[in-house]
């Protein structure tokens, strides 16, 4: 009779497949200690977990994440992983509930080991020494040249978010937005906000509904 596995058992939660597959490619290297053993998009966790870790592209972000929906009937630690790393933020998640907080240029063996030390019970938060450009390189748009957060703008435009709502789901300025809004423009050949949503609807860009539990590895 085999051993049972000892490895910690996580759901990744996001609205967009390819984004959720993009955090699985980045802790397959390491499925000894990380059991990825459910994948959501704009569906509830239902499987018996450890850890949650909500990725907050083109979501709700820093300490407006509804996590007691996420946990609803099941008992696991939430971990928030976002590019928004502010400081007040980051406390603010916390002290609603977020068992950690990690920054999307962690490398694939950092995520590991922070989701092993909240399993310890340990609060991981942003730190000044972590790794650069280890993001895991998956989300809608990046074929075009797109980048994260130039894709996480065109992702609430296409969901009909203004640019203030845009700013305020975001943590950028207003100022921030246009400038992310006028260089994706740029890079998908529109002009106006309407050619933009088109764009979206026809690139992947409005949220997946699906859920992937044991053994399907990978979205899509």
């Amino acid at each position: 009779m085999s051993e049972p596995s000892s490895a910690i058992r996580i759901a990744i939660v996001n609205d967009y497949e390819i984004v959720v597959a993009g955090v699985v490619a980045a802790l397959e290297p390491f499925a000894d200690r990380i059991e990825v053993v459910e994948l959501d998009s704009q569906m509830p966790v239902v499987s018996d977990v450890d850890v949650i870790l909500y990725d907050t592209f083109g979501q709700v972000q820093g300490d407006r994440v509804h996590l007691e929906e996420l946990v609803d009937g099941v008992e696991a630690r939430v971990v928030i992983f976002s590019w928004n790393v502010q400081p007040d933020l980051v406390q603010r998640a916390l002290a609603r509930g977020a068992a950690g907080y990690l920054d999307k240029a962690l490398t694939g063996e950092q995520i590991a080991a922070s989701i092993e030390a909240v399993h310890r019970g340990e609060r991981v938060v942003p730190t000044a020494d972590q790794g650069a450009d280890g993001a895991p390189a998956a989300w809608p748009g990046r074929e075009h040249g797109l980048s994260n957060r130039e894709a996480e703008v065109i992702a609430l435009i296409t969901q009909g978010l203004s640019n203030q709502e845009i700013a305020e789901r975001t943590y950028l300025s207003i100022n921030s937005v246009k400038t992310y809004i006028r260089t994706a423009y740029r890079k998908i050949g529109v002009s106006r906000r309407a050619q933009a949503v088109v764009w979206g609807v026809h690139h992947d860009f409005e949220p997946d509904r699906s859920r992937h539990v044991e053994g399907t590895r990978r979205p899509r």
